[in-house]
């Protein structure tokens, strides 16, 4: 190598390096749609991490997206449905949009809508954190877990077709009012601190289970049905590669026709 190229060489190994592109400075989530309709997984990093996957990508049903991220990422990825981003709709998607846009670029999504809040550890030899989260409602069921697929490293799927037994007063319907597409949480449909775990509701002492949280509970057990479920049912596990799917086998919502429209 000559001498006049070193800097330049070792400025983009830093690059790379703080990047975490780096080969082993990755982790690496295959994003699994089985549903039978398209869906647009989207991505949104937490404060100080970087923006993955664009923040959105369009997925048809079938298809598998691999999509990396820093070993030290930290954020949420959640799925949207019904979109159109080639009209003037407002909001595009149905559910989970995030300001009509198909890259959410760091945006958060529009609830309700279910979440995968995955927390990756800067040293590999410590697990990584996930759970999936209904605290602001529901719109599709997803199994988290590792490329090795081990039981204890999986969050399964939903036993119940949520949306099928959702309250009226939570649920929210398609564009054309007859179809119910997602299910609100009771904090978001009544914004009561009593079901959002907040101000004197703010612990775990007094902040209990509703009976809208514990119809989540019933339908997903697997996943955080309000704030302050108990046992927290969070997951770690050391991975380099982790499948998340969307509408896994059992549970997946056949029923429902959504499109690009």
């Amino acid at each position: 190598m000559k001498l006049w190229r070193l800097p330049l060489f070792l400025s983009l190994l830093c690059h790379f390096v703080l990047s975490g592109q780096v080969q082993g400075h990755t982790v690496t989530f295959y994003v699994h749609n089985k549903c039978p309709f398209p869906i647009w997984p989207a991505t949104a990093p937490n404060t100080g991490h970087p923006v993955i996957a664009g923040g959105g990508f369009y997925l048809p049903s079938g298809k598998t997206q691999p999509i990396t991220a820093p070993w030290s990422w930290s954020g949420r990825i959640w799925a949207r449905t019904g979109c159109n981003f080639g009209s003037n709709w407002k909001p595009a998607c149905e559910t989970g949009d995030c300001d009509g846009r198909l890259e959410c670029n760091g945006l958060i999504g529009t609830p309700p809508a279910t979440l995968v809040e995955i927390t990756v550890q800067t040293d590999r030899s410590k697990p990584s954190f996930y759970d999936v989260s209904l605290v602001d409602g529901y719109n599709l069921p997803v199994m988290v877990t590792t490329r090795q697929m081990s039981p204890k490293c999986t969050i399964t799927g939903c036993v119940k077709n949520l949306k099928g037994c959702c309250p009226q007063e939570l649920q929210v319907l398609n564009r054309n009012g007859q179809e119910v597409v997602a299910c609100k949480s009771a904090c978001l449909a009544f914004n009561l601190d009593s079901f959002c775990c907040r101000n004197e509701y703010g612990t775990p002492e007094k902040c209990k289970a509703s009976l809208y949280s514990k119809l989540f509970k019933e339908a997903c057990p697997a996943y955080y049905s309000y704030a302050y479920d108990m046992p927290p049912p969070l997951v770690n596990c050391s991975s380099r590669e982790f499948v998340i799917t969307f509408c896994p086998s059992g549970w997946g919502d056949q029923d429902e026709q959504h499109s690009s429209m």
